[in-house]
């Protein structure tokens, strides 16, 4: 029996094939492993909690696609939507590329179990979203993630060759050779978090597939797992990160005092759903008013929606420019939120979007008429840990692979969203790159590591104990990048917040080398240094661009870019 906080080895017979480590369960992390099961590999498939916790459990809209390769038109459209929307920060063959893949992928999803919408006629049903000049969303009514993670959970329980490892957090990346990243990884350790014991996991490649770190905000779409464990390390053993600056925020979460937050999908917006503030609100229904007593037709929200100040596309435009927009009407208005307008709409809203109509009503709303009280909220990375076009991660401030380390989904920045991920293509990504890091896997084996792994905290730390109660540690940090790092920025809040985040890593910092390892502490050292790395992002951009938003960079009002001065 091991101490409470010491390191069991966890001894793997050697086998001819491989043995992977996945660190995630989301649609990048199972179908990634189901790929490499079927080819005969192990998989042990790491998760802090359970696969249903996993951001891609709560993805509401869908992923977007064209099946038909022969539609070159329709792919191309795919490809310009996909780089206007990140604001010439895309990588355009990455992006073409994963364009060109998403027929066979999503085939590959149907093969294992996944059922999407269908119309009347058999045909798959498509949808629109914000940013997206035409209809191709696959959808499940609007619970897709739900479905993708049915599916894949259900094949990758079924599978002898994927150990599922529920309730497991991994705390660190080993390295092959201490103190060179250059020479790669051979495992990780894990908190056991049934028995509270630390185990060595050996594996001959680990793949990151973590997701994001919604959780350093207040308002978020995302889980409580979302805590930026696998980036944070990744860059803790010597991986590079970049375009950490760019945190989208959904323009639509729904603006309630429950724990759990919820999203109110951008579908709703792409059958016709239009943004008011207060203002614009009492202007409609007073022009609705007056049509009623004159007999005329309900005039249509639109031109009353506050967004059309911002962009001509109204509530229609991409994520970064509709959350900006609520998020300075907000503040112009005192407001806390603005109203998401369903009630003019001719369509069956409660049976295309089962799940929202239900959530809705536990407020004492109806979805198709009482106006929705929504506001922005943290909801995806953009940047991540640097991979190139088959998921493998580099070595930080060098040009060169970190051998047997790999990140897809939303952990890996991977040149796809540029400075703002356009709707429904995260899922799309994680798939792809989850195919191409198994095919690379299977078609080059790595070979088994040979070697010890050190026990954790091998380097003499002397006697751990429990740690102080972290909770107020965490809410100073999260409440430091809602106010300081949110959706608009300033050098002085910035810099402010870096502040404030430096003394607070060497307060986490002391305490971590001391005590126990819990789920508390070891989340609270992620999301710190993810914090720390945002804001020196964020801090280093010399132009406005996609989700970053400084107005220290404009001159004046005239919208000039400037170059921010130095400290």
């Amino acid at each position: 029996m091991v101490k409470k906080g010491k390191a069991e080895a966890e001894p793997r017979e050697e086998k001819a094939l491989a043995h992977i480590a996945i660190i995630g369960s989301g649609i990048a992390g199972l179908f990634a492993a189901s790929k490499l099961a079927e080819a005969g590999h192990n998989v042990s498939v790491i998760t802090k909690q359970r696969p249903k916790d996993s951001s891609t459990n709560w993805a509401q809209g869908g992923i977007a696609a064209i099946l038909d390769k022969t539609n070159q038109e329709g792919m191309e459209a795919h490809v310009q939507d996909t780089l206007r929307s990140g604001d010439g920060g895309c990588d355009e063959a990455v992006v073409r590329s994963i364009i060109s893949e998403a027929g066979d992928r999503i085939r590959d999803l149907i093969q294992i179990g996944v059922e999407f919408e269908k119309t009347s006629d058999g045909s798959y049903s498509f949808i629109r979203e914000g940013g997206h000049s035409s209809k191709r969303i696959l959808h499940a009514k609007d619970a897709t993630g739900k479905e993708i993670e049915r599916a894949l959970t259900a094949f990758a329980r079924q599978h002898p060759n994927i150990t599922l490892r529920p309730n497991t957090l991994a705390i660190d990346l080993i390295q092959r050779q201490h103190g060179n990243p250059e020479m790669g990884v051979a495992g990780v350790w894990c908190l056991d978090q049934e028995t509270q014991n630390v185990v060595n996991i050996e594996a001959d490649a680990i793949v990151l597939a973590t997701g994001g770190v919604g959780r350093l905000w207040k308002e978020t779409t995302n889980p409580d797992v979302a805590t930026g464990d696998g980036l944070a390390m990744a860059y803790r053993t010597g991986a590079s990160v970049d375009h950490l600056a760019f945190i989208q925020f959904h323009p639509t979460a729904l603006a309630t005092e429950a724990e759990r937050p919820f999203l109110v999908s951008e579908a709703v917006r792409g059958v016709g759903a239009v943004l008011l503030d207060e203002e614009g609100l009492a202007s409609w229904n007073k022009a609705c008013e007056s049509a009623r007593k004159q007999g005329e037709a309900a005039p249509a929200p639109d031109p009353f929606s506050f967004t059309l100040k911002y962009t001509p596309e109204g509530s229609m435009a991409t994520r970064d420019i509709v959350a900006r927009a609520i998020d300075q009407q907000m503040k112009k208005h005192g407001t806390n939120h603005v109203y998401l307008i369903t009630s003019h709409l001719d369509e069956p809203l409660s049976e295309k979007f089962p799940n929202i109509a239900r959530r809705l009503a536990e407020e004492g709303l109806r979805l198709g008429e009482d106006p929705i009280p929504v506001v922005p909220a943290a909801h995806y990375m953009v940047g991540g840990v640097r991979v190139d076009d088959i998921g493998r991660a580099f070595v930080r401030e060098r040009d060169e692979i970190m051998p047997h380390l790999y990140a897809i989904g939303e952990v890996a920045s991977t040149g796809m969203h540029g400075a703002n991920r356009l709707a429904s293509n995260s899922l799309l990504e994680a798939v792809v790159f989850a195919e191409r890091v198994a095919q690379h896997l299977i078609q080059h084996p790595p070979p088994p590591y040979i070697g010890t792994h050190p026990s954790w905290r091998a380097d003499g730390l002397g006697a751990l104990k429990e740690h102080a109660p972290i909770i107020h540690d965490r809410t100073s940090l999260v409440r430091t990048m809602s106010e300081e790092v949110g959706i608009v920025r300033s050098n002085q809040r910035l810099k402010r917040a870096k502040r404030r985040l430096d003394l607070l890593q060497k307060e986490v910092d002391m305490m971590w080398k001391g005590s126990l390892p819990t789920r508390e502490i070891v989340e609270l050292r992620n999301l710190c240094l993810i914090g720390q790395l945002v804001v020196h992002d964020a801090l280093g951009q010399t132009e406005n661009k996609g989700l970053h938003y400084n107005v220290d960079l404009f001159k004046d009002d005239t919208h000039e870019q400037v170059k921010p001065a130095s400290d």
